[in-house]
């Protein structure tokens, strides 16, 4: 048992789950093709066969640039069974990143999938490299996938893979500057993704929606790797932003992950329709506040629901309260790219909002005099990808991990994040200020979609704000503008109530549009570059803090 891999055990599903439907692809106009574990196995084993004729030494590595789709799973157990390793690349990524992960990583194949901007993609790809299309990929982007299956025969066998191999290079969202690359061998995939299974029990008729990027170990460690491991469930893909919701309604997912803003915008989107306070006070009459719940899940699509989770990034205490009132059980999760995923998850038992949870089995946790989070997990990392010097750096004389995150234990194990070691600034007071946990604190009102405390050597801290989606469009209307200052001029008084003197915001200022992943503010997986965001704004930071409004228009 100590040397079998998640390989073995899609060799498994091949024979005893050889007809059970696994992936469900999307192809547009509502037409969807499903893909049995015979089927997926077919075309992973010709594609495999294929990319050993490409003259690669073993462990050499492939990467994937593709949004979420079926032949994301079937390319990256092509690239195992052939003795290969996984590089996958967001697929917002611009040209320039692309070039850096493919140069870095050594990259000899790229398989190019579904995009949207492939054509100011393609000039980061190096001419050495050799592309393949898969059959979602833009045309004329590689060698066709289904032409290579055609001409090919499927490899024979069960190759084994060592433990000590690598399967796979994360390269992380890059929100702290150059993205890195996170080695991860198969002992520790097999390893991380037991333990997921141990504690989300994934299994016999569970659905799931796989629309996070699978570039990020969030979705790669709990969605794909999870699925391939235990095999005895269904997977289902989005086909656009456009048709997410239909999408959502056809996978009826009995499990679903998101991120903190996305979980804020699908609230909001419920507020769009019903104003809070209404929802509010049906949800406190007993006798109708299970149909209301209900009504409110089954219109997201998440009615069947069992277990919702929340990672990447930190969420309001009070979303998740929210979305336990409605009946949706919500957890909370802590862990990073260099664990594989694998460090906290609240439990049904031991949970409460603004907690990540208890430490996964096998996970040992401890916290600095500094406040800082050390972690030990049997999904720890292999090192990162010719950067010793970062792992003497990151690794303790005894192996556990230095996260740069801020954290408080409760005596029954319930982790709190408290903020960043990095994200530390000091004011002109000379104080040093946390911003996570005041964003957290903003990200509460229902007017705030994201925000961004700053304030480095400035007079005192201050605040950015998104506003909701549902607003943005009515914002610089007279009336609108007015309540807005208004509603958020108290919001401020409040949130300030709670802070210490010298972490007080002075203002509020609103953006005219919301930070993206496009213009460089935000990172694939929605977290804010906060670098980039000063650095925009820089130049206005004087009239600011000379104009002493509470509430002010970038």
């Amino acid at each position: 048992m100590a040397d079998r891999t998640i390989l073995d055990d899609i060799y498994d599903h091949e024979t005893k789950l050889a007809q059970h439907v696994y992936l469900t692809q999307p192809l547009g106009a509502g037409q969807v093709k499903d893909y049995t574990w015979s089927q997926v196995l077919s075309e992973a084993r010709r594609m495999a066969a294929h990319l050993k004729t490409l003259g690669l030494n073993p462990g050499d590595k492939v990467a994937m640039l593709t949004k979420n789709c079926a032949h994301f799973f079937i390319a990256e157990v092509a690239i195992w069974l052939a003795g290969y390793t996984t590089v996958a690349i967001f697929p917002t990524e611009g040209p320039d990143t692309i070039k850096f992960v493919l140069e870095h990583s050594e990259s000899k194949v790229l398989f190019v999938g579904k995009l949207d901007t492939w054509t100011a993609q393609a000039p980061g790809v190096p001419a050495n490299i050799k592309r393949i299309a898969m059959p979602l990929g833009p045309k004329g982007s590689g060698e066709a996938w289904d032409e290579i299956l055609a001409k090919t025969a499927p490899l024979e066998g069960k190759p084994a893979r060592d433990g000590k191999d690598l399967a796979m290079l994360i390269y992380t969202s890059g929100s702290t500057g150059v993205p890195k690359g996170v080695m991860h061998n198969f002992q520790g995939v097999t390893r991380a993704t037991r333990c997921i299974l141990e504690r989300i029990k994934l299994g016999h008729g569970d659905r799931a929606l796989s629309y996070l990027p699978l570039a990020h170990v969030f979705e790669r460690a709990y969605i794909e790797c999870a699925s391939l491991m235990v095999g005895d469930c269904h997977i289902f893909f989005a086909d656009s932003l456009e048709t997410f919701v239909a999408d959502l309604k056809r996978a009826q997912p009995t499990v679903f992950l998101s991120v903190p803003r996305l979980w804020l915008k699908f609230q909001q989107g419920v507020f769009g329709k019903m104003p809070p306070q209404k929802l509010d006070r049906l949800l406190k009459i007993p006798i109708i506040k299970g149909i209301i719940g209900k009504k409110v899940l089954t219109g997201l699509g998440l009615n069947h629901v069992r277990l919702a989770g929340s990672g990447s990034a930190p969420i309001p205490a009070e979303l998740i309260a929210w979305y336990r009132r409605l009946g949706l059980n919500l957890l909370e999760g802590y862990a990073m790219t260099e664990d594989f995923a694998v460090s906290h998850l609240s439990s049904e038992e031991k949970n409460a909002p603004g907690y990540v949870g208890i430490p996964y089995a096998g996970v040992e946790v401890k916290i600095t005099e500094e406040g800082e989070i050390l972690i030990k997990s049997p999904g720890t990392m292999a090192g990162y990808y010719k950067r010793p010097d970062l792992d003497a750096e990151v690794f303790t004389p005894d192996g556990f991990f230095r996260t740069g995150d801020k954290g408080e234990r409760r005596p029954d194990g319930l982790l709190k994040i408290t903020g960043r070691v990095k994200e530390l600034f000091k004011t002109a007071k000379g104080k040093y200020v946390s911003p996570a946990p005041i964003e957290n604190k903003l990200n509460e009102h229902p007017l705030v979609e994201l925000s961004c405390v700053s304030g480095v050597g400035q007079p005192a801290a201050f605040g950015m704000v998104v506003l909701a989606e549902t607003v943005r469009p009515k914002q610089t209307t007279a009336e609108v503008k007015a309540q807005v200052e208004k509603d958020l001029g108290d919001w401020l008084q409040k949130v300030n109530a709670g802070l210490s003197g010298y972490e007080q915001l002075q203002m509020l200022v609103v953006m005219p549009g919301p930070w993206t992943i496009e213009d460089g503010t935000l990172t694939p997986t929605m977290k804010l570059k906060r670098a980039k965001i000063e650095q925009v704004i820089g130049p206005r930071l004087d009239g600011w803090f000379s104009n002493k409004s509470p509430v002010q228009w970038a």
